[in-house]
């Protein structure tokens, strides 16, 4: 796409992906502009590459074209360094301040990236730096439908499925409980915000809080754990280009935020209000809202470099929401479930990283979760409480240019308690947690065409009284410099899950083994993938149906299997002014686990899964159009008036969804949005009374979206030194 026509200057894409921003700014010094272009030996352009000063965080990266302008208020002589994976490092010395420095720079291959093969079995990856891009940031909150959502994003990429009354990660046959969160490598025990039963939840950060995003739909590396399917990476920004203040006006509520940046580091800040109430006024809902929902969120980040190669990094962000709602569920005596839920959460995350001499990188960090939920379920009172620590060192070592050796070790900690209460019961349950792990794996480079990851991880819980090792491995062949082939096939283990755990503690790790075989071309802006894969379940939690779960008897005897095909289509070239992409997935899974009665399809799952996005950019009336369909098979649900188990299908799911972004001004965005154009009516499940009438029929409720359309409007208004930076990073729809 090329957002870059925002500009008037036809400025690129990187320039315009700006964090959200306040500016308090500095006077301004003597300034050095150095321009130039960076290209190959054949005078290919090499976008995505990093240019800066050593021993500094000024740098910029390289267009599509390969150009690029650094400006800088340094003085003295300083080397200016070119990187870009797969070449040689190209330095340069320059002494400032000059008034216009103008380069042009060869690189030169190198043995192990460029031409080598790369590991890509089971992985996505939306990074700036890559060459091989499937989603970057603006990709994430451009997609019509997602919502400006990361989840709701990545539910356009093959092996997931569409669950439309949780909004959360489905991959390959694996409930939501199976995928893991990470940011710059520590765990995030509660990604999603807290809804009421059977309505969607959203993730809780912003996409353009992070310079880069992988997506493993299986086979992932041995650094993470604790995930049966897939493990979403999220690694965050660095230091921004400016000082900015952003404010955002929008249906339901409004957002101000900004960045004060000095020569060595950074603070951003954002304040944000969510009210629902004036948008359900207007809208009608298939839920009635007693009291609409409310929501403050604020967010601190603050980036400092330490030394010549050393940068800190914090992040912590606070959120309090609440809303009472009532929805048709047959399982209550009156047909109606009341639900007054309220939600607190502060998430923190500190990191370090750093260069020791030429071989070695050092990390290390720490993240806080405290989480707390209040529940009123009709006259039943409901809450849960969570406390969780991960602290992680790791380390890098390049052996040579042919290996890569990766290592470390890690510490959780989990404190997690549940009370209930009615007429009858009086219950209160917690339990505490402590696990160790490490971790050892290695790339090697057998040839230029064939790639190895080995690698071995080892995991002791404390609670369970169990250790399990883990071990991984992936290799890659390239067939030439567009087609590459990648296997993979490891363990995966993961805790049972909480809900178990406060009642038996005598369970053992839940396992499932992954084998997966893929092929993928990319040339002229085209990709096209291919992936098959298997996964066999073992150690799943099973316990009695119709027994109070605290009176019941949980075992490690369910088992189960998924396997599939995903393929993957996108398109930047062909289309002028146009991008889009095509994903399709199948998938056959069955499970003996939970209170299931034998083998049988999760209610999670579709057997077919299709999405379709399309993005066009309009020239002359400075605007971008955004278009996303997903059809997603009926799905499995247990009608308790048929036979069987899990014997009920519901229709088919649909969408259409649609957005318009509208550049008023260059520092003025307008936004619109609508999901579902079309109206399709949806149906995710039904609930049953728990028992039948006297027509020996069991009553059934649909359990349905919260309404068959969301509309979105939106201002964005940017003030900053640089007239023509703007808020197109931050749009969602």
């Amino acid at each position: 796409m090329e957002w870059g026509r925002f500009t008037s200057n036809s400025k690129t894409v990187k320039q315009l992906l700006t964090l959200l921003a306040v500016l308090f700014a500095a006077p301004i010094c003597a300034q050095s502009v150095i321009t130039g272009r960076v290209i190959d030996k054949q005078n290919q352009p090499l976008p995505g590459a990093n240019i800066y000063f050593e021993g500094t965080y000024e740098g910029t990266s390289s267009d599509q074209q390969g150009n690029f302008k650094l400006v800088t208020d340094l003085e003295g002589t300083y080397e200016l360094v070119v990187d870009f994976m797969g070449f040689e490092t190209h330095r340069t010395s320059l002494e400032m301040p000059q008034k216009e420095v103008v380069l042009e720079i060869v690189l030169k291959e190198k043995f192990n990236e460029l031409k080598a093969a790369t590991i890509a079995a089971g992985a996505f990856e939306a990074s700036d730096t890559k060459k091989a891009v499937v989603l970057r940031p603006l990709d994430i909150v451009t997609t019509a439908g997602a919502s400006g959502d990361i989840s709701g994003a990545l539910q356009t990429l093959p092996g997931t499925s569409t669950v439309g009354e949780s909004g959360k990660l489905f991959v390959r046959g694996g409930s939501s409980e199976e995928t893991a969160t990470f940011i710059d490598g520590l765990l995030v025990y509660k990604p999603y915000t807290s809804s009421a039963p059977n309505t969607q939840v959203r993730g809780r950060f912003n996409p353009f809080m992070f310079s880069g995003t992988v997506f493993t739909t299986g086979g992932y590396s041995a650094e993470y754990g604790q995930a049966l399917s897939s493990a979403l990476l999220l690694n965050t920004n660095d230091l921004p280009a400016q000082s900015e203040l952003n404010l955002s006006i929008m249906s339901v509520g409004g957002d101000i935020a900004g960045t004060a940046k000095w020569e060595s580091g950074a603070v951003t800040a954002n304040v944000g209000y969510t009210n629902l109430a004036p948008y359900l006024a207007l809208v009608p809902q298939n839920y009635e809202f007693e009291k609409p929902i409310a929501a403050v969120s604020g967010a601190v980040s603050i980036r400092q470099k330490v030394g010549k190669s050393g940068m800190v990094k914090g992040y912590s962000t606070y959120s309090r929401s609440n809303f009472i709602l009532s929805q048709s569920n047959s399982e209550y005596d009156n047909g109606i479930l009341r639900v007054d839920l309220s939600n607190e959460n502060n998430y923190t995350n500190l990191t370090y990283k750093s260069a020791i001499g030429e071989k070695w990188v050092l990390s290390f960090g720490g993240a806080y979760t405290l989480d707390g939920d209040r529940v009123e379920l009709n006259d039943a009172h409901y809450s849960e409480n969570l406390e969780g620590a991960h602290v992680k060192a790791s380390a890098i070592r390049q052996m040579g240019e042919r290996v890569k050796l990766r290592m470390g070790t890690e510490w959780y900690r989990k404190n997690y308690g549940q009370a209930f209460s009615n007429e009858q019961i009086d219950a209160k349950n917690d339990f505490q947690e402590q696990r160790e792990a490490a971790w050892l794996e290695s790339d090697i480079h057998v040839t230029n065409k064939i790639v190895a990851r080995v690698g071995v991880r080892g995991e002791r819980s404390e609670l369970l009284n169990s250790f399990n090792v883990a071990p991984r491995v992936s290799t890659a062949y390239k067939v030439n410099e567009y087609a590459q082939v990648s296997a993979a096939y490891g363990w995966f283990y993961q805790n049972p899950l909480d809900e178990y755990l406060i009642y038996e503690d005598n369970l053992q790790f839940e396992r499932a083994d992954h084998y997966i075989l893929s092929a993928q071309y990319n040339k002229n802006d085209r990709m096209f993938r291919l992936e098959t894969y298997y996964k066999d379940y073992s150690n799943l939690v099973k316990f009695a149906p119709d027994v109070p779960a605290y009176a019941n008897s949980y075992n490690n005897s369910g088992t189960g299997f998924a396997y599939g095909v995903d393929v993957f289509w996108r398109d930047k070239k062909t289309i002028k002014y146009g991008d889009y992409w095509v994903s399709y997935s199948f998938i056959d899974t069955e499970r003996d686990y939970r209170d299931y009665p034998g083998e049988a399809v999760p209610t999670f799952v579709s057997k077919h899964n299709v999405s379709v996005v399309y993005k066009h950019w309009f020239n002359r009336l400075r605007s971008q159009l955004g278009v996303t369909y997903m059809y997603g098979s009926p799905r499995r649900y247990n009608d308790l008036n048929q036979p069987g188990f899990n014997e009920g299908r519901t229709k088919s799911y649909n969408s259409l969804n649609m957005n318009w972004s509208f550049l008023y001004r260059q520092n003025v965005i307008f936004f619109a949005s609508v999901s579902n154009v079309l109206g399709f009516k949806n149906v995710f499940g039904y609930t049953f009374s728990s028992t039948p009438g006297t027509d020996g029929v069991y009553d059934q409720k649909a359990i349905v979206p919260m309404a068959d359309r969301f509309f979105f409007i939106g201002c964005f208004i940017t003030l900053s030194r640089n007239k023509e930076i703007n808020q197109l990073d931050k749009i969602n729809d």
